[in-house]
């Protein structure tokens, strides 16, 4: 991971809704398109439901939902981006994919005061690109669905 030598961290780039999201690579196992979901009856708002990923089951998670932001018209064309948190599989539900990005560690900022306390509450911090502020999104407190219900 970071240190403070100048060393790069490389992050997948995606978006939910308007806003730039960073999930770092070493996280990442795979992305992939939304399909056959099955709702899961009683589960939180953010848990669209369950999919079978090359004969894995994994938990769909909305991004949109758990940072606050309205729904989107369909999950025709979402993707997901796959991790694994304490053995378990996810899908970060997120509205498109963009491209990896190398970023030096010691650029990474606070996050911003103004920042939605959602938003603060699943970010690492932030980086600063030319035309964006990307926010590095911490997977472990993203998934921590407990939290975003008493944030809430």
């Amino acid at each position: 991971m970071a240190h403070l030598d100048g060393s790069l961290i490389d992050y997948i780039t995606v978006y939910v809704g308007k806003q730039l999201f960073g999930i770092p690579v070493t996280v990442v196992q795979d992305v992939f398109e939304v399909q056959g979901l099955t709702t899961v009856p009683l589960s939180a708002a953010e848990v669209r439901g369950v999919l079978n990923l090359r004969g894995r089951i994994v938990t769909a998670i909305d991004m949109r939902i758990r940072l606050g932001l309205a729904e989107p018209a369909s999950d025709a064309s979402r993707m997901a981006v796959g991790i694994e948190e304490r053995s378990e599989a996810y899908g970060l539900m997120v509205d498109s994919v963009g491209e990896v990005l190398s970023l030096r560690a010691q650029d990474v900022e606070r996050s911003p005061a103004n920042l939605d306390p959602r938003w603060q509450q699943v970010s690492s911090g932030v980086h600063r690109l030319e035309n964006d502020l990307m926010v590095v999104l911490d997977v472990a407190r993203a998934l921590d669905l407990q939290a975003a219900s008493a944030a809430a």
